[in-house]
């Protein structure tokens, strides 16, 4: 007992479906390989993807975390916002609280204006922050804080702003040992770390 509008809606929504499917596997189709690791690598970004947690990406130099990391932004419900990558190795340390979260106009020698940071540029997007192990103590206690509380400080200023970002990190370090060495907070560890992905 169905009538013509509700058949046709009910066809509609199958083909829906089957488009989204297809988009997904399209899109996946860039992380190359059929093993049983690479299978279940492609089903955790499916299923992280869905999702705004933070998630940290771990392997070597060279194993595609970058890609993995724009793989779940792609699929995600932020795909039409900016994915924002920041290689925090390259970043230099006295300016690296600048880079990532802006700053006022005389906030120091050389800031001649405001300027946004890499969080303000991924607001509803993605950040990409790689290589998080090089950032600097001081700088971790405001990441810590950004993501706890979506704020961030920019520079030279008392007032804090609202952001909407979905974060994802990556190392070639182990973060654990860093941890224990008294380079990396524990604290910022577990946070970045709700969903930890590692790539052989």
């Amino acid at each position: 007992p169905f009538n013509a509008a509700e058949l046709k809606q009910a066809i509609q929504d199958c083909m829906s479906d089957e488009i989204q499917v297809k988009t997904t596997t399209d899109i996946l189709s860039t992380i190359i390989g059929s093993s049983d690791y690479i299978e279940e690598l492609k089903d955790t970004i499916k299923r992280v993807a869905k999702t705004d947690s933070t998630v940290l990406i771990s392997g070597e130099s060279g194993t595609g975390k970058e890609l993995v990391a724009r793989t779940i932004h792609i699929l995600s419900s932020r795909s039409e916002k900016h994915f924002i990558p920041v290689d925090c190795s390259s970043l230099v340390q006295n300016l690296m609280e600048s880079e990532l979260f802006g700053h006022i106009k005389g906030a120091f020698s050389g800031a001649t204006e405001n300027r946004d940071g890499r969080f303000q540029i991924a607001d509803k997007g993605t950040l990409f922050l790689d290589e998080i192990s090089n950032i600097s103590i001081e700088v971790q206690a405001k990441l810590l804080r950004a993501i706890q509380e979506q704020e961030i400080p920019r520079v030279g200023s008392s007032m804090p702003e609202k952001v909407d970002v979905r974060l994802i990190t990556a190392t070639n370090r182990d973060l654990r040992g860093e941890v224990k060495a008294g380079t990396f907070r524990e604290d910022l560890f577990y946070r970045i770390s709700v969903v930890p992905i590692h790539i052989k």
